[in-house]
Parts: structure tokens; C-alpha cells; sequence
């Protein structure tokens, strides 16, 4: 549920991000932003690969896909564009809404983004009340506004 939300679903959230700092600020921002969901938080590209792939840590967890990932484009192991190009190749996840976080303004980087199938490309902002702002412009888009795929009968 996010937010004011009449409904009682869940949005499951996948935070990729490698800055602990980051986190419980993203953390914060979704408790002050009043956005009620599911939250995983993996620390890297090869981790976030990990967590859809059920290797490593992930092997023996039963899988719950998310319905949403906000994934930061800077990020060891294998980078934010990596991680976004093999999801988006995958016909398992491709559909799975996904949010860029970063501090970068390079052209090049956007121009990536949005090529390999990103749905949105948000700046991080510096200020804490800004980015908790961004977060529920997120919350209401991905949340409330946004029409979910609808599932093939089977």
C-alpha cells in the first residue's frame, strides 16, 4: 500500500545500492513519505543478479519478484547499466518497472538508461527533504497512478 492508498496492496521494492549512507536515507525517506511496502536492499550488481538468479546468499530463498526496483547506476561488481541490461534481456523480469538513482549527469549514462529499457532516470537529490519528496512522487506514480501489465490467463 503507499501512502493514502485505498487498496491494501504491497508494492515489493528491490533497493540496489551500495552506499550504506544512501540506503538509510532511501530507508528514512520511504518511512517519512508514509509509502508502506516490502523492501529488499541488496549492496551490488553481482548481489542484485544474486537475488534474481537464486545464487549465493539467495540459493535456498524462495523467490518473490519485485514489483518495483530503484537501482543505482554506480555500484561494484558489475555496474547499475549491467544489472538494468540483464534484467531487461530477461523474459522472467523484463516487465518489472525499474527507477535509475544516481548522482550522475553524464548524457551518455541516460542515453544507456533509457536504451537498455529503464523506466525512469531520477537524480539523487542532496537534500534530505528533497529526496523525500522524490519518494513519494515514486510512491504515487509506481503506486497508485501507474497501470500494472495484466497477467496472461492460463
Amino acid at each position: 500500500m503507499w501512502g493514502a492508498a485505498k487498496d491494501s496492496k504491497v508494492i515489493k521494492i528491490l533497493l540496489v545500492e551500495d552506499n550504506l549512507d544512501d540506503v538509510a536515507i532511501a530507508k528514512r525517506a520511504l518511512k517519512k513519505a508514509e509509502i508502506i511496502n516490502q523492501l529488499w536492499v541488496v549492496r551490488d550488481g553481482q548481489e542484485a543478479l544474486d537475488f534474481f538468479y537464486k545464487k549465493g546468499p539467495y540459493k535456498d530463498e524462495e523467490f518473490q519478484k519485485p514489483g518495483l526496483i530503484l537501482l543505482d547506476i554506480n555500484l561494484p561488481k558489475l555496474s547499475g547499466l549491467e544489472v538494468l541490461k540483464e534484467i531487461k534481456q530477461n523474459d522472467q523480469f523484463k516487465q518489472i518497472p525499474i527507477v535509475m538513482l544516481t548522482v550522475s549527469k553524464r548524457d551518455e549514462d541516460v542515453f544507456k538508461g533509457y536504451t537498455y529499457g529503464c523506466n525512469s532516470f531520477i537524480q539523487k537529490p542532496v537534500e534530505f527533504e528533497r529526496f523525500v519528496d522524490v519518494i513519494k512522487q515514486i510512491g504515487v506514480y509506481w503506486g497508485e497512478l501507474n497501470m500494472e501489465l495484466p497477467r496472461a490467463e492460463t
